[in-house]
């Protein structure tokens, strides 16, 4: 038999064939309820955007917004926090990232950065500063995930009683063992009472 002989396929070739064929979609018949169970419901799905009225939020004032599976702390801020705020230099803070969704990853944690959310990512454009007093943020410690309480703490913005994590009104990580600031979901205003999150 020379090297360019070949040999017919018989039977027992074609029974090996269609046996494995018939294998390996059985496999995926029984492994892709198991695939399939892994993606969200219905009810996860429906949370990945969430519109809040924020009309009856006085200056000073917070409420908790659920996005997620998480607390959501939208606040109108006094003309006090804001000014509070916008003075602290960014060589005084623990993080110096933004960490707002909104914005460039490498934006630096300026009070109007952290506070932004009206522009499409990851530019920022057609923010509106007049809005500046609105700080909307996932009211997670970024600790161990614990939730902080509000207006208190050292720097009068929030404070986690867990292990002594200290936030300012623009809700950066200013002392204790939390290692960033707050993180800032995607967000924008529909108008203006309305904040769209997600």
């Amino acid at each position: 038999m020379s090297v360019h002989d070949t040999a017919e396929p018989n039977r027992r070739d074609f029974l090996y064939i269609a046996t494995g064929a018939v294998g390996a979609v059985g496999a995926a018949a029984v492994a892709w309820p198991f695939i399939d169970q892994m993606n969200p419901d219905a009810a996860t799905l429906a949370l990945a955007e969430i519109e809040v009225d924020v009309s009856q939020v006085a200056e000073g004032q917070s409420i908790t917004a659920k996005w997620r599976g998480k607390p959501v702390f939208i606040r109108q801020r006094t003309a006090q926090e804001v000014e509070e705020a916008k003075t602290v230099s960014l060589d005084d803070l623990k993080d110096p990232l933004a960490r707002n969704a909104n914005l460039a990853a490498d934006a630096p944690a300026t009070d109007i950065n952290r506070t932004m959310g009206a522009g499409s990512p990851p530019t920022g454009e057609g923010m509106d500063p007049a809005r500046e007093q609105w700080l909307v943020m996932i009211g997670v410690c970024t600790h161990l995930g614990c939730i902080p309480l509000g207006q208190s703490g050292d720097y009068d913005g929030w404070f986690c009683p867990c292990h002594g994590s200290h936030y300012d009104t623009a809700g950066r990580i200013r002392s204790g063992p939390a290692p960033e600031n707050m993180a800032i979901p995607p967000f924008e205003f529909t108008s203006d009472t309305t904040v769209r999150i997600g």
